[in-house]
């Protein structure tokens, strides 16, 4: 089981998080950082949280092979995460081009509208 936590709320307000965080992984809970670059404790949260996933936020992804930025930060967040073990997922992906950009910059997953939309759950459909 993976746990997310948004980069876009400060992990600072609860007590003790790095010793909670580490409890969980030592229980077989996964980390994961989501919207990665959309908040503001970005590397923080890496050194507190040590997370087995970061997920980059899709403001970041879109049109990501028309903007050269946008190219670098991907590739430069990719590359630090691969020295620290952690898994790169490219959220938000919608076209073909996106897809390609992304595979080219190293990402390991890629989520998106591209590869299918959000369904109901079976329980969920008889309601």
């Amino acid at each position: 089981m993976v746990l997310e936590v948004t980069e876009r709320s400060s992990i600072d307000r609860i007590d003790d998080v790095r010793r909670r965080a580490l409890a969980l992984k030592e229980r077989g809970f996964r980390i994961a950082i989501d919207d990665l670059g959309a908040g503001y404790s970005g590397l923080t949260s890496f050194a507190t949280l040590e997370p087995d996933f970061v997920k980059l936020d899709m403001a970041l992804i879109r049109d990501v092979h028309l903007q050269p930025m946008q190219q670098k930060l991907v590739k430069t967040v990719v590359g630090l995460c691969a020295g620290m073990g952690i898994q790169v997922i490219a959220e938000g992906v919608e076209t073909v081009a996106e897809r390609d950009a992304l595979i080219d910059l190293g990402c390991d997953l890629l989520q998106g509208y591209l590869f299918g939309r959000p369904a109901r759950t079976p329980t969920e459909a008889h309601w």
